[in-house]
């Protein structure tokens, strides 16, 4: 089965990734374990995540003119990924300090999106038939708002399936949750959203229903070690994780879950098996150090993916 071609708008960073016991207080200076420069940003991770599975994936963002752009250009090579970049050498490729917590891989972040911070709905109509030309269309949070509002409009208008991936977690106008085919919050990103606190399955399907009375087609929440809820009108199912091997790091598991749902919708597998495979995808993932470079391989993933889950 092949895939359709999907189009992605987001942002390329470069991860400057940070090891330590802890993270230090304000004003302390501690020792880390390790230190690596690779790439990143959610746009760019889930065109890489896409690009390994085998997908025809285009990548609209905006990139200085320096070594980091030099950068983003060869991990998208490498993956497969076709760069929509409008050049802006007035300012800089982004840049991201990840903090990873030794004992127990969770992360902790800052962005500075750099050139990415001025994409426009200008930029967004000036690609305007790249995103009518997909049968999937991804966006998240951290190009403006404006921008990825006009894109999921366009997309929508021309039949595209769209997902919004709501992160970095921001204040929604009312009018993006009509554009919006599926939202894929985890359970941080859901609070913030609907108000609704998620500490439970239960917690996950209230919030669920608030983004479905908001105009959203559907709810998919990502829930950590618990899975993945898939929320529509007509059904409401936990879709469980897959134990690949002990966790090394999670900083790309969202990305890599958000790559292979769009990666399986756009294979023709229905909603919830698409959900599956981006539990899958994300499974493998965290298994590796690194947001890009822990994306797996179309082979790598069906093989998990055709495997019992955990609870599954």
């Amino acid at each position: 089965m092949t895939s359709k071609p999907i189009v992605i708008l987001g942002v390329f960073v470069a991860d400057t990734a940070y090891r330590a016991e802890r993270q230090p207080r304000m004003g302390e200076t501690i020792l880390g374990t390790s230190f690596v420069l690779g790439p990143g940003g959610k746009g760019s991770n889930q065109s890489v995540a896409c690009g390994k599975l085998g997908a025809d994936v285009s990548f609209i963002t905006r990139l200085g003119k320096d070594a980091f752009a030099e950068m983003a250009i060869r991990t998208w090579k490498a993956a497969g990924v076709k760069p929509a970049v409008i050049e802006t050498p007035d300012s800089y490729t982004g840049a991201a300090y990840i903090f990873i917590e030794n004992g127990t891989g969770n992360n902790a972040i800052i962005i500075s999106p750099g050139a990415a911070a001025l994409i426009s709905p200008a930029d967004i109509d000036a690609n305007a038939d790249l995103i009518r030309s997909a049968s999937i269309f991804v966006t998240q949070l951290e190009q403006p708002m404006d921008a990825a509002i006009r894109a999921l409009a366009i997309a929508k208008e021309a039949g595209v399936t769209t997902i919004l991936n709501p992160a970095p977690a921001a204040p929604l106008p009312d009018s993006i949750y009509p554009l919006c085919d599926y939202v894929t919050p985890n359970e941080t990103e859901a609070e913030g959203i609907t108000g609704v606190p998620v500490a439970s399955l239960d917690d996950a399907r209230k919030a669920a229903d608030v983004l479905l009375r908001k105009g959203v087609g559907a709810a998919l929440i990502t829930l950590g070690e618990k899975g993945a809820l898939l929320h529509t009108p007509k059904s409401s199912d936990l879709v469980p994780t897959y134990s690949v091997g002990p966790v090394v790091e999670t900083t790309g598991a969202g990305d890599a879950f958000n790559g292979g749902f769009a990666v399986g919708l756009s294979r023709g597998f229905t909603p919830l098996d698409a959900a599956r495979f981006g539990c899958a995808v994300a499974g493998i993932s965290v298994t590796r150090p690194g947001t890009a470079p822990s994306m797996p391989a179309l082979d790598e993933a069906m093989a998990v993916f055709e495997r019992a889950p955990v609870g599954g």
